[in-house]
């Protein structure tokens, strides 16, 4: 099973995403990402274990805000192509996401069809497209999701980050997502226990 781990607030998010995704490990899984937004969005991925990931922490403990995922391929092979988070063409919009998207096909072929170059084989891949033509549209990012996920047939448990946008944008359909409210800070997690060191609301 996926895992998903989110943070925003006024601590250094990568330390808090790390200790997430390993308070999650017990799920299983055969890769691992996170997304850290600062002046642009820094990605780190790959397939295997959490103490993979070739992060520098300190070289980003100014960024708030992240979001991290550990995969359990169902869409395409464990690569690091298709380890989450997934980014958008333009690189200013990140998603990762649970669940399985059923009208994948569908989709995929329009954005083909659309000029986009699909780097991975996953269904999560493409709801980042998706938003990110949404955004052209000149709506918030909270409309952007709602009006994408519309064309979804499915399930999801996603979050969304936004290059020049301060927030996560998160939203669940048949998949879990658990948010911790905190003291000017907050936590999202695929699983309450998670959470559970943080908050209790």
């Amino acid at each position: 099973m996926c895992g998903i781990f989110g943070y925003i607030g006024n601590k250094s998010a990568a330390p808090i995403l790390i200790k997430g995704l390993k308070d999650l490990e017990y799920r299983g899984y055969d890769s691992v990402g996170l997304a850290l937004l600062g002046n642009k969005i820094n990605i780190s991925k790959c397939t295997g274990t959490v103490e993979s990931l070739k992060l520098d922490i300190e070289e980003f403990k100014t960024e708030k805000i992240g979001i991290a995922h550990t995969r359990w391929a169902t869409h395409g092979k464990v690569t690091k192509d298709n380890a989450h988070p997934h980014q958008s063409q333009d690189g200013k919009i990140v998603v990762i996401h649970n669940g399985i998207i059923e009208n994948e096909k569908k989709i995929r072929d329009l954005l083909i069809k659309e000029g986009f170059i699909l780097k991975s084989e996953t269904d999560s891949e493409l709801i980042a497209h998706l938003i990110s033509k949404a955004y052209k549209l000149n709506i918030s990012p909270l409309e952007c999701v709602q009006e994408v996920l519309k064309y979804l047939t499915g399930t999801w448990g996603l979050c969304v980050i936004f290059e020049d946008e301060d927030c996560i944008i998160c939203a669940r359909n048949g998949s879990s997502i658990a948010l911790g409210l905190g003291n000017n800070e907050n936590f999202i997690s695929s699983d309450p226990y998670a959470l559970s060191e943080y908050t209790d609301k």
